[in-house]
């Protein structure tokens, strides 16, 4: 692996895709002009060539070289 290599932590919102599932990436945000903190979640569509992945779980994703037109990253491994 390489040490620049993009990795981010997500929970599987839909596995109905064949070797695509879409993870959500939930972050908080801050307001620059009130300060508020607020929820932000980014649906990504990531290739699972194993169907190692299901509904609900915690995974880890990694950025790869495109695959299809929406497809850049990669199940690198199911966390819980």
């Amino acid at each position: 692996m390489k040490s620049n290599e993009k990795k981010l932590i997500g929970t599987v919102i839909s596995d109905s895709m064949e070797k695509t599932r879409v993870v959500a990436i939930s972050t908080k945000k801050i307001h620059p002009l009130y300060g508020k903190k607020y929820p932000q979640t980014t649906k990504i569509k990531a290739h699972d060539e194993t169907h190692q992945a299901k509904n609900g779980d915690l995974v880890e994703i990694t950025e790869i070289k495109p695959k299809s037109r929406h497809k850049a990253w990669e199940i690198t491994k199911v966390i819980q």
